[in-house]
């Protein structure tokens, strides 16, 4: 004879308990304050998600701008040493006074090719958000004039 055992409804997998009682009793006031209450944490709870993800994002950019920093250090020794270089090469063929004012005015050369260019392109930058603007002003004439 097998032994069968009964297992209560409410522990079977997939059966759900009836609602409580006091559900029927809650009013439309409070339900709508369980609700805007429920909103709330939910917008709070993503804040902070954001604001997390925001700090981590943040430290791993500072990081990186660590590390870019540190390359742009390394490559001025590159530039400066190569110089010395170059300099030492050419004192071989003259005189190293005017082997250091050739690396100089060609180093002069260089930052002035990049000073104007720099400078041309930044006449080009236009910093007021030009699409910005113009969708403000057609939300001004629409707030003005609203039409269905």
């Amino acid at each position: 004879m097998a032994v069968t055992t009964r297992v209560p409804e409410r522990d079977r997998v997939g059966v759900q308990e009836p609602p409580p009682a006091a559900v029927e009793d809650t009013s439309i006031g409070d339900l709508i304050s369980d609700i805007s209450t429920d909103l709330s944490q939910l917008v709070r709870d993503e804040i902070e998600l954001a604001k997390a993800e925001i700090k981590e994002e943040s430290t791993k950019a500072g990081k990186a701008m660590g590390m870019l920093g540190g390359a742009g250090y390394a490559g001025h020794l590159v530039l400066l040493l190569g110089s010395f270089t170059v300099i030492f090469a050419l004192a071989n063929v003259m005189d190293i006074a005017w082997a250091a004012l050739i690396v100089t005015a060609l180093w002069a050369v260089v930052g002035a090719v990049l000073y104007t260019t720099g400078r041309k392109r930044l006449r080009t930058v236009n910093l007021k958000p030009e699409q910005t603007m113009e969708n403000l002003k057609e939300d001004a004439r629409w707030a003005r004039h609203p039409r269905s």
